[in-house]
């Protein structure tokens, strides 16, 4: 645990010599989980320029396939190129920001193209037709391509990327994931033996943050889940915080060794968790829409190996716990919205996990805003900026942030 993080929950203020007693550590306010403008502050500070975990390789099988998402307001899309190297782009024509893959979901295409006014690319994001500028000069191709996203395939074969525009993603993926494919737990499985199985979703009125702060805690799952003893051993549950991720474990019982009814549990800041079992692996991923509004996201894969009846019992099991969630982080969301409650005490052993959620969220939100102030405006680190014409763009730009266009002055007061 971080010396930050210690300090955060008061256990550095005791002498060495003295037995530190635990005691609750407040939560965060629910103004950071109802605030528009926090919601927007996030945006740039964490979803624009953090890693993150996304799917597994296995869904872009041939030359073309391609999966398209939409995070925080962020839309791209995932393919495969003739090469076989995955990329992943913004959803956005360079010629008027229309885009580039209406479908929601998945599928499979030789050239992605624009059909507002057909400008067409190539699977590596490449320009390859815009209708009438062959004739015009200083039109660059090379410069008009898709907006490319950072992607990192790790050892396991999974999809990570991060929307920093830099060439260089200002932070690195090792920097909070350094060996996280690379868990010695993970030895028990062979991830090639892993099918994508199915997915599905779960819309609902909740911020984000709830949803992050109830899977990295099963202080409520005695009473709530009736199904979590059959594959975990609450008495032995705990939660291991490593940098930008935490690992659940707990010690299995040998029936659950036996049914195979035991799991590898990780979650990756700031919006996705896995579970890993003999039987099955669920990618959840918990994509914000709003302040107040998010989507579960399911993608499930069933190893080929098991049976249907031994995939099915622990597959159906989460799927009955996930619904459950959704029942309580939308209620959770109906009072928070009352503006009556502020925030509670939590555990600091029994939702530690939550509690460095938490202060991952506050650190990273809080350094951004003080770098905000500092250069007194915004900082979108997923904005693209043009390089030919770029004087003129920014004169432009300049001249609406002098005409206060948009809410930036009254919001940040700076």
């Amino acid at each position: 645990m971080t010396t930050k993080l210690l300090h955060y929950f008061g256990f550095d203020s005791q002498p060495a010599s003295e037995e530190v007693k635990e005691t609750p550590v407040r939560a965060l306010p629910a103004s950071w989980y109802t605030s528009p403008e926090m919601y927007q502050l996030e945006r740039r500070a964490i979803f624009s320029r953090r890693w993150l975990f996304l799917t597994h390789s296995s869904r872009l099988k041939e030359t073309g396939d391609w999966l398209r998402y939409e995070i925080a307001g962020f839309n791209f899309i995932i393919t495969r190129d003739r090469q076989g190297n995955v990329n992943a782009f913004h959803n956005v024509c360079r010629h008027r920001a229309y885009p580039v893959v209406e479908k929601e979901g998945s599928g499979n295409a030789k050239i992605l193209s624009c059909r507002y006014h057909g400008w067409s690319y190539g699977l590596n994001g490449k320009l390859a037709k815009a209708p009438g500028y062959k004739d015009l000069d200083a039109f660059d191709k090379e410069q008009n391509g898709l907006f490319k996203i950072h992607v990192r395939v790790d050892v396991n074969g999974f999809i990570w990327v991060n929307l920093d525009s830099k060439d260089v993603p200002e932070v690195p993926w090792e920097e909070h994931f350094e060996d996280v494919d690379k868990q010695d737990r993970y030895k028990a499985y062979n991830f090639d033996d892993y099918d994508h199985h199915h997915t599905y979703e779960l819309d609902g009125h909740y911020n984000w943050k709830i949803l992050a702060d109830n899977f990295n805690e099963c202080y409520h799952c005695p009473t709530t889940h009736p199904d979590i003893p059959e594959f975990l051993n609450l008495e032995s549950f705990d939660s291991d915080l490593k940098d930008g991720h935490i690992q659940h474990h707990c010690v299995s019982t040998p029936e659950q060794i036996a049914k195979g009814l035991y799991t590898a549990s990780t979650y990756y800041f700031p919006m996705t968790a896995m579970v890993v079992s003999p039987h099955f692996i669920m990618i959840q991923k918990f994509l914000p829409q709003s302040a107040d509004s998010s989507k579960m996201a399911y993608e499930i894969y069933k190893n080929r190996n098991s049976s249907d009846e031994d995939f099915h019992q622990i597959a159906d099991m989460y799927e009955r716990v996930m619904r459950e969630d959704k029942v309580l982080c939308d209620n959770a969301q109906k009072n928070l919205d009352r503006n009556v409650f502020t925030n509670g005490q939590l555990h600091p052993k029994y939702e530690k996990a939550p509690l460095f959620f938490q202060s991952t969220v506050r650190d990273v939100v809080t350094d951004h805003f003080e770098r905000e102030k500092k250069e007194g405006g915004e900082i979108w680190p997923a904005k693209q900026k043009p390089k030919d014409n770029a004087q003129v763009s920014e004169k432009d730009e300049m001249f609406c942030k002098g005409l206060s266009c948009g809410p930036q002055k009254e919001v940040l007061a700076w």
